[in-house]
């Protein structure tokens, strides 16, 4: 059997989305101007195909696909990489922009890329098996990861991860450990720098440097860590 399936997404012009998918190293394999705009990119074993069309509202959009990737953390870096050499930064916010990498809790190492089209290209590793989400935890802290996490990385809704860490680090009752404090600040300056809240986003940025963990703890958030040495950059 020799099926594959090749999504087709919408876009308002373009050349934009062409610039960006070669940006990332993508090379062009078909390109139509007329009698409909359309075009046809491929790196590696993805290929995405694109069409245009005038009406069409990029911030509005809803199109996304998923790419299975047996090295989601070399693309992730390749395309960060690529991205800061075109526009002098890695674009977190607005079109085009690129999220973190994470592990979810449905077993999947991933980072969601969406391009100037609107179109989001979630870009995952399976970890696990069992593909289901896993039962939001009871701990206080340790909830409020899972759902702002949720809400900023897979639902990109950073607004409303904002008021979900807030309402946590504001608790008088109860303290996050050093890990969970950690991940919250990292976490709580990313989806501020997505938001444009400067001032929030430096605070958290300090308050997060503070932080003391042990070698070990330090292990258990290397990805968090990772993204606080991007933010800092």
């Amino acid at each position: 059997m020799g099926e594959k399936t090749i999504p087709i997404l919408p876009c308002q012009t373009i050349q934009p989305v062409l610039d960006f998918y070669t940006t990332l190293g993508f090379e062009v394999t078909f390109q139509q101007k007329s009698p409909n705009p359309y075009v046809a990119v491929q790196r590696g074993g993805i290929q995405l195909h694109f069409f245009g069309m005038k009406q069409y509202e990029p911030a509005e959009s809803f199109s996304t696909c998923i790419v299975q990737t047996n090295d989601v953390d070399g693309l992730h870096e390749i395309f960060r990489a690529r991205l800061k050499a075109a526009y002098g930064r890695v674009p977190n916010r607005g079109l085009p922009r690129i999220g973190p990498l994470k592990n979810t809790s449905h077993g999947v190492r991933q980072f969601l890329m969406t391009d100037p089209g609107g179109n989001c290209i979630r870009i995952g590793q399976q970890t696990s098996d069992d593909q289901h989400h896993r039962p939001a935890p009871k701990e206080t802290f340790a909830r409020a990861l899972h759902h702002a996490s949720l809400l900023a990385d897979s639902k990109e809704d950073p607004a409303g991860a904002a008021k979900i860490i807030d309402r946590a680090l504001r608790l008088q009752d109860e303290r996050p450990t050093p890990v969970q404090l950690l991940r919250l600040l990292v976490l709580r300056a990313d989806v501020a720098a997505r938001l444009g809240e400067k001032d929030t986003a430096t605070s958290s940025l300090a308050a997060a440097t503070a932080v003391h963990l042990t070698p070990e703890e330090q292990e258990s958030v290397h990805d968090d860590l990772e993204r606080l040495t991007q933010l800092l950059g």
